[in-house]
């Protein structure tokens, strides 16, 4: 298994990322389909929309979101084919667009991938 990074998908593009993979559900508001330098869109890998809404970005809520966000996944029929991605490459950026670098999603997922073996 190679590295796992996250970092927002507005940041600029380093060679370093490897395989980068938006990870969010909606596009990221003001950013244009080239400059996001995606090589993947894995939306079905973000948390659900009733749990997004739910959690709202609230810091308060980011116990409780990332367990019910780690049972989804546990249960989430696309997460496979992320885990197959991420084994086959040497790096693999998971990009995000939430402006809050320590309550977001791609926190849980990248744990979610660790704790799996990606």
């Amino acid at each position: 298994m190679g590295r796992i990074s996250i970092k927002r998908v507005y940041e600029p593009v380093e060679k370093s990322d490897g395989m980068r993979i938006l990870v969010d559900r909606l596009w990221p508001r003001g950013l244009k389909k080239d400059a996001a330098h995606l090589d993947l869109w894995m939306k079905a890998v973000a948390p659900s929309v009733t749990l997004r809404k739910w959690f709202d970005h609230d810091p308060e809520k980011w116990q409780e979101f990332s367990l019910k966000y780690r049972f989804e996944l546990k249960n989430n029929p696309a997460v496979p084919e992320l885990l197959t991605f991420v084994k086959q490459r040497t790096n693999v950026t998971l990009l995000y667009a939430a402006r809050d670098e320590q309550h977001n999603h791609a926190l849980v997922l990248q744990k979610h991938i660790n704790d799996e073996g990606g």
